[in-house]
């Protein structure tokens, strides 16, 4: 893996280099959230990004630098869905062969969208096999480059474009005293911290964790990597990586404000506050931001806060129940 430490101008150039190819996403408001939150909140709305998800950013700005024929076997890559979705679909449209690396309880919409994009998709076991070390092997059976979701410069930095392009949106006079983004490996919330810097903003980054699945929050607590106690167990499926990857959380650990936390009904909560308000479609994992603020809105009492909706590729059974659970 590339585990080089990236710096926040490399945020702009991933964003030149995604100019005209990623969709600039909105921001969106609403008196309602406002006034139930008691702060002024704006919605990055990443679920309308290409392939309904932030990973988009990350895949093109790192698939779009290799140099042709370097890798004959393509690119392989490991992820609960939407990783893998943006690498089918970046790799197709580069014309690279794609193989994605798959828990097999994955969302089965998440798998689909991968394999239209032509992918090969082969599925794992969370419980007793290791994705790196599936990947891994299939890259140097077939000459492939291993693209992780996380432990890559070029992913982190594109994925950070999405937090630069809501402060640029901004009129100057507006500050954001804190950006809060869902948080599994920590790619986003790395990228993130280093596109505030990028913009020259003083605003405050914060992730946001299943509270059962917080291992981003224990390790900064611990100055070290953990591991969460269990793999799964929670709806917000794009969020369960077990571990922070290495590269964004040596990142995180020096820049991150703090790591919120939401249960399971505050993400469903959030999930229907999204499409009420706002006509979103969002994913568990992707209205985990809002639901984080949900949970704890004094902390940011009065303030402006970014929030970023990170993906909207939700299974149909997960969103209804959502919807009807009130």
């Amino acid at each position: 893996m590339n585990l080089r430490t990236p710096s926040a101008p490399e945020v702009l150039d991933a964003q030149q280099r995604l100019n005209g190819i990623a969709v600039r996403t909105p921001l969106l408001r609403s008196d309602a959230l406002d006034e139930q939150l008691g702060l002024r909140l704006l919605v990055k709305a990443e679920c309308l990004q290409h392939t309904g998800a932030f990973k988009f950013r990350g895949a093109y700005n790192c698939l779009a630098q290799l140099s042709p024929g370097t890798y004959p076997g393509g690119v392989v890559a490991y992820s609960t869905g939407n990783h893998g979705q943006a690498i089918a679909t970046v790799a197709r449209m580069l014309r690279l062969r794609a193989t994605i690396v798959m828990p097999a309880d994955a969302p089965r919409v998440k798998m689909a969208a991968a394999e239209r994009q032509g992918a090969t998709v082969v599925t794992y076991d969370r419980q007793s096999e290791r994705r790196e070390a599936i990947a891994g092997e299939i890259a140097h059976r077939i000459g492939a480059l291993v693209v992780p979701p996380g432990d890559h410069p070029d992913i982190i930095t594109g994925q950070g474009t999405a937090c630069l392009e809501a402060l640029q949106d901004l009129a100057p006079s507006t500050t954001v005293d804190a950006v809060v983004v869902p948080c599994g490996g920590g790619g986003l919330a790395a990228g993130t911290c280093l596109a505030v810097a990028a913009h020259g903003a003083q605003s405050a980054v914060w992730a946001a964790e299943p509270e059962a699945f917080d291992d981003t929050r224990r390790s900064l607590a611990a100055g070290e990597r953990l591991v969460n106690a269990r793999l799964n167990g929670s709806i917000c499926d794009a969020l369960l990586a077990p571990t922070p990857a290495e590269l964004p959380f040596a990142i995180n650990r020096r820049r991150l404000a703090g790591v919120l936390t939401a249960t399971d009904s505050q993400v469903r909560a959030a999930m229907r506050l999204l499409f009420r308000e706002l006509r979103l479609v969002a994913e568990p994992g992707g209205a985990m931001a809002l639901a984080a603020l949900l949970a704890q809105p004094a902390q940011f009492a009065g303030k402006t806060v970014v929030a970023l909706v990170s993906g909207g590729n939700v299974d149909p059974h997960v969103f209804v129940e959502a919807l009807l659970a009130e």
